[in-house]
């Protein structure tokens, strides 16, 4: 059932759809390709208790850049007062911008950020590398003006530019929720004022050409709210978000608490509002152990990207109890087994889950992972 606010829209999206979307390559694909956007090195990481060595974190998105993975978010722009472990993106970035990684296609490197202070951290280090810009354009006036706890001390890039030069893609990512509670505890602001604190990123990113993913948090069950979060609340959003600009919808599962018959329930109101499957990311958290489940619902509802980390790295500091994201070995296997391509190498990302692992000291929760790994070394990878 559409609710009369998202009938009124449903003209605007519809036009939408006849402009040109960065993030449209789902339906130019096919529907047997699968983009996974890897977001181990971010959302993998954030919750770590231990602290990662900036050297390890660019190591992982250098291995990960050489499995056939398109896409790598690779680091957030956030406070480290609450956000510790990505303390050092602006590292993580520079080295990448210095030494972009071998790859036979274009990669694209995601960035999360809060706010324009976030922003305007990104470009400082962004734009401070000629490779990315030509001399000619001139920078965006940057807002420092911000006051949530997000806020970061900001410093102006030397030069800016809408023409983009290096050889792989950087992008940036905003995310807000679909509870106010979740959104109070997440971003200290109500869900509407933080759709009026993206209107300057937006505004920004149109000036630079970059493109803007959405996430929207806790859309399949929230910690503080339970798990039955209105699918309309988050279609509406979705819908907002896609009107300002955004050019993807990451739709997450944060706490893991979604089920097949609300999973698809959340996608048959999506598309009743107007949302294109196309423009439409999934992102799921393997807590009770439906992730690959509630992807398969995707799947059969015509969604062809999906988040997932590396060895099931995840958890948010945010959302108490919330484990691993769906691995991304896990991801790769069963797409192959239900005949859709990925283009990634699957004993290669075996190998960095089980790296990574080893590195954080923690056990590889990928189960087509370890099984991957153990038939390499001779096993049979399975027991009996």
């Amino acid at each position: 059932m559409t609710t009369a606010r998202t009938a009124a829209r449903l003209p605007r999206l519809l036009s939408r759809r006849l402009c040109h979307r960065a993030y449209s390559q789902a339906a130019a694909r096919g529907g047997n390709e699968v983009r996974i956007v890897e977001v181990g090195p971010r959302d993998g990481l954030q919750n770590e208790k231990k602290t990662v060595p900036v050297a390890t974190k660019i190591e992982l998105v250098d291995r990960l850049s050489a499995t056939g993975l398109k896409t790598i978010e690779a680091g957030s722009f956030v406070s480290p007062k609450w956000v510790p472990q990505m303390a050092n993106s602006s590292e993580i970035l520079s080295h990448l911008l210095d030494y972009p990684p071998k790859s036979s296609e274009p990669l694209t490197y995601q960035w999360l950020l809060p706010n324009t202070q976030g922003l305007d951290n990104f470009l400082s280090t962004y734009s401070s590398h000629p490779s990315n810009f030509t001399k000619t354009d001139k920078p965006p006036a940057l807002n420092t003006s911000s006051q949530d706890p997000n806020s970061m001390p900001s410093t102006s890039p030397s030069s800016t530019s809408s023409s983009l030069l290096s050889p792989h893609k950087h992008e940036i990512s905003i995310f807000t929720a679909a509870t106010e509670t979740f959104t109070q505890k997440n971003t200290n602001c109500s869900i509407a004022e933080s759709l009026e604190r993206f209107k300057s990123i937006f505004a920004t990113a149109k000036e630079l050409s970059l493109p803007i993913r959405a996430y929207i948090s806790v859309a399949l069950g929230c910690p503080y709210e339970g798990p039955n979060v209105s699918p309309h609340a988050v279609a509406d959003l979705a819908v907002s978000l896609l009107e300002m600009g955004a050019d993807e919808i990451s739709v997450a599962d944060t706490t893991g608490q979604g089920t097949a018959p609300r999973t698809a329930e959340l996608l048959k109101t999506l598309a009743a509002a107007g949302v294109d499957v196309a423009d439409l990311a999934l992102h799921f958290h393997d807590t009770w152990g439906m992730a690959l489940v509630n992807m398969i619902v995707g799947l059969e509802h015509g969604v062809r990207t999906f988040d997932a980390a590396v060895a099931g790295l995840g958890g948010c500091p945010f959302s108490p109890g919330a484990t691993g994201n769906v691995a991304s070995e896990d991801v790769v296997y069963l797409c192959e087994s239900l005949g859709l391509k990925t283009g990634v190498d699957l004993a290669a990302l075996a190998g960095v889950g089980e790296w990574i692992s080893e590195e954080l000291g923690r056990e590889n929760e990928s189960r087509a992972g370890k099984a991957t790994m153990a038939k390499l070394r001779g096993g049979k990878g399975v027991g009996g």
